[in-house]
């Protein structure tokens, strides 16, 4: 008996100590895969957007353009005692522009807004700010923009500056412009180019100041405006 216990002894101690390793070896062998599973499972991170293409210039012939009144919208507007912000339209734009592809910096603009195509969308606001209050349009009759200096600002951007007549006074004013296309005109078979533009101007720089600050003195001004050459001798 003693010796059967002999043996069975260091044999038990065996298997005690095997039963032990083995759920420290399996414990050990998920952390061994964990990288491989985090790699896995991982979000993948998203690839960089491609970058926009360049646009491309717009390509405006050289030459002297009309612009198209039917197509030219001169949009001014304000605040309203901070309630509103109210607009009116200079309609029946005349205007002359020439351009030099070559050189954008000899390029030129004149345009006369006659006061008779002012539209404040409302009859009696018409009448009001047509009066002596406002523009005084029986005495100055239009009002003009000529440039005096057209630089290129970038892809199909430009900035003119020239001098804004309003009431008899005049100021320089810059005017921040896209070129928005140019080509042959698909119905005229003329020459034609388009434009936007934008700028802001003081009411009371011009004369026109009535009723600030409670009628905003800053009124904003947007142009779309659309001009055609003549047809190119056959």
């Amino acid at each position: 008996m003693t010796v059967t216990r002999k043996l069975l002894l260091p044999l038990a101690l065996t298997l005690a100590i095997a039963a032990c390793s083995k759920p420290a070896e399996q414990a050990a062998a998920p952390a061994a895969d964990a990288p491989a599973a985090a790699a896995e499972t991982a979000p993948v991170a998203d690839a960089a957007p491609a970058a926009a293409p360049a646009a491309a210039a717009v390509q405006i012939a050289s030459g002297t353009y009309k612009l198209d009144p039917t197509h030219t919208d001169v949009l001014v507007q304000w605040s309203h005692f901070g309630f509103s912000n109210p607009s009116a339209h200079f309609g029946n734009a005349d205007g002359t522009l020439v351009y030099d592809a070559a050189d954008v910096t000899k390029s030129t603009v004149e345009v006369t807004l006659p006061l008779s195509g002012l539209n404040t969308f409302t009859a009696k606001f018409d009448e009001h700010i047509k009066s002596a209050d406002f523009f005084d349009a029986a005495k100055f009759p239009s009002a003009t923009f000529k440039s005096t200096k057209v630089e290129a600002a970038g892809t199909n951007k430009l900035t003119v500056t020239g001098d804004l007549t309003i009431k008899g006074i005049t100021k320089p004013v810059t005017l921040d412009v896209t070129v928005n296309g140019g080509g042959e005109h698909p119905m005229a078979k003329v020459p034609a180019a388009g434009f936007d533009a934008t700028t802001t101007v003081k009411r009371s720089d011009f004369g026109v100041g009535a009723y600030a600050p409670n009628v905003s003195d800053e009124v904003k001004i947007r142009i779309t405006t659309e001009a055609t050459g003549e047809k190119p001798a056959a």
